[in-house]
């Protein structure tokens, strides 16, 4: 499967590692951009995907960000669309006590591509019983 990209940047993202799932993307400013505690920002990428019908591109936090200074997604895992051509943003916050700095160049999130399937909805009066039925968050323990 190819993923077609436009890089305004120039840079072109790629596998870190040979059994890495996903590939960096990273930061596309004219000048940094500074994330108090509890701070949200768009972060432009400069990278335009054409992404192949019946895939996404989910954008996730990088671990390290994360867990080093607190940096992760708004919305948890971002989806770029198969129809989508506008530019590939990513929605950070900082989590962490301390601010944080985006600077040009630096990777912000990672890329994994995924192939899905579309469902027919069907309005239902009941579902199926299960063992399970309804019980979740946590009804078998901790």
């Amino acid at each position: 499967m190819k993923l077609r990209i436009i890089s305004k940047s120039g840079r072109i993202p790629a596998y870190e590692t040979a059994g890495a799932a996903g590939f960096d993307i990273a930061a596309f400013l004219d000048e940094p951009v500074t994330l108090m505690p509890g701070e949200r920002a768009l972060i432009p990428t400069g990278l335009y995907f054409e992404v192949p019908e019946g895939y996404e591109a989910q954008l996730r936090a990088r671990s390290g960000l994360a867990i080093k200074r607190g940096i992760g997604l708004v919305n948890g895992i971002g989806t770029i669309d198969a129809d989508y051509r506008g530019e590939v943003k990513v929605a950070l916050i900082n989590w962490g006590n301390e601010p944080f700095t985006v600077n040009n160049g630096e990777r912000i999130a990672q890329v994994i591509i995924n192939k899905f399937e579309r469902v027919e909805i069907e309005l239902a009066d009941e579902l199926t019983d299960t063992e399970r039925g309804s019980g979740g968050f946590g009804h078998t323990g901790v």
